[in-house]
């Protein structure tokens, strides 16, 4: 049970240690500039609003990018990411000891890297160093954050978070946002949200692993694989699968992104194709850093791009965009 007292979180000082945290990298934004500008002021009537259970939260600013496919990202105001970031901070430890190992998405040191060479060496477990075959059941959730439950969700926090007040705070920042049903949905782009998008598919992963007791299973965000030696026996777990996701959190599996393949035949996850020697980079995902690297682009795109890169067989797309030219 998360013990921590309302009182001592929201405190000034907490709120200070937050900003500071909080305003790295982002000093030249013109909103946080602006908030800077009465930063004291700003942050006393924050943690007033906080100390008196009068906080509201605000409005968000709706944006679309691609990435590669369209999503429409919802920005709070520097007053609230403030403090999502506060709320981050607190519960984080907590509950991140509590999630499975093998929960890759918006954890320290569990990132996409750490999730591909997981799937790699579960293939190798499974299928006996490539010598048996090896199936993979891949599922991913249908419009995962937009489907987030806020009475599912509040029911879960409610039973590790002792202190009402932090509960109530915790209620007005998730009913700060819905997609087009209300009480349904959480937006793209709120710190908090990362987390308690976990916290709500942590109670699928306990149930695929306590209750169904998978062995070979990995969940990066909405996207889920099973590997095993028996197809007919991830067949069964199917039909398991969509009773929970849909009787317990109200979430459905994508239609058109639900297979069970061999590991040999190469299964798409977290943007590559894996075989059993070697994975390739997604046709959309290279076609996205082919168009990104054109022209004259940023050193700093070029030095994330050249990361992707480095988890897989990308020589030809090096050649291709002339990936270190730029060194």
């Amino acid at each position: 049970m998360f013990t921590h007292k309302y009182q001592d979180i929201i405190s000034l000082e907490n709120l200070l240690a937050t900003w500071d945290r909080f305003v790295r990298g982002k000093r030249h934004k013109k909103d946080v500039i602006a908030f800077q500008l009465n930063l004291a002021d700003n942050l006393i009537e924050l943690h007033g609003s906080l100390r008196d259970r009068t906080y509201k939260h605000g409005g968000y600013h709706a944006f679309n990018i691609s990435d590669p496919k369209p999503r429409n990202i919802h920005k709070a105001t520097v007053r609230d990411r403030v403090l999502h970031h506060l709320i981050y901070k607190e519960l984080y430890r907590y509950f991140d000891s509590r999630f499975i190992y093998d929960s890759f998405s918006c954890r320290k040191g569990k990132g996409t890297h750490r999730a591909l060479d997981r799937f790699k060496y579960f293939a190798g477990q499974v299928s006996k160093n490539y010598t048996r075959t090896c199936y993979v059941l891949k599922g991913d959730i249908k419009k995962f954050f937009a489907s987030i439950d806020h009475v599912v969700l509040m029911k879960i926090l409610e039973r590790h978070i002792e202190d009402g007040e932090l509960r109530a705070l915790l209620r007005e920042i998730v009913s700060s946002f819905h997609s087009a049903i209300p009480t349904i949905g959480l937006p793209l782009g709120n710190l908090t949200s990362q987390l308690l998008v976990n916290i709500y598919m942590h109670e699928f992963d306990m149930y695929v692993k306590q209750e169904l007791r998978v062995k070979y299973y990995i969940r990066y965000a909405d996207d889920f694989a099973v590997l095993s030696s028996d197809k007919k026996y991830l067949e069964e777990l199917l039909p398991e699968f969509h009773y929970f996701l849909n009787n317990k959190l109200h979430l459905s599996l994508h239609e058109n992104k639900v297979y069970i393949k061999t590991y040999g035949s190469g299964v798409d996850f977290l943007g590559w194709v894996h075989f059993p020697y070697h994975r390739q980079i997604r046709t959309a995902t290279k076609k996205k850093i082919i168009k990104k690297l054109r022209g004259y682009p940023k050193p700093q795109t070029i030095n994330s791009y050249r990361g992707v890169l480095g988890h897989g067989n990308t020589h030809k797309v090096q050649e291709r965009v002339g990936v270190f030219r730029f060194f």
